[in-house]
């Protein structure tokens, strides 16, 4: 039991520049709370936008699709895709590339997104399909 620590919240009113081109509220992190070994998000998928293909070294995601309707192509070459409609979870393993895409041209896709990982985008790396992927 730990009876000194402190609840610590966090209110973004601003997103910020992420490695995956995407508008982010930056929630839970080592940075904003002190966590040690998670991080927790809101990501903003703009109307027939995507994410530069990405993957996340060494962790895993967990998603809670809030909003809307994504497509994520994923695997070698980014292959692979699944769609995913809002009350969705979505388990990310780590090292997987993938690319989240907004399917709406006129509404935003959001999502909760959490990781193992208390430096959110320290563990992000860019994933360039058809370059030896």
């Amino acid at each position: 039991m730990n009876l000194d620590q402190d609840i610590v919240t966090v209110r973004p009113e601003v997103t910020t520049a992420t490695i995956q081109e995407l508008p982010n509220y930056l929630g839970i992190s080592e940075q904003t709370a002190g966590a040690t070994g998670i991080s927790m998000n809101v990501v903003v998928i703009p109307p027939g936008s995507k994410a530069k293909p990405h993957f996340h070294n060494g962790f895993e995601t967990a998603i809670y699709l809030l909003k809307g309707s994504v497509e994520t192509r994923y695997g070698k070459n980014l292959e692979k895709s699944v769609e995913n409609q809002a009350g969705d979870f979505i388990f990310i393993p780590e090292g997987v590339p993938h690319q989240p895409i907004n399917l709406s041209s006129t509404e935003t896709a959001i999502a909760i997104v959490s990781r193992n990982d208390p430096n959110e985008q320290e563990s992000v790396q860019v994933y360039e399909p058809y370059a030896g992927g």
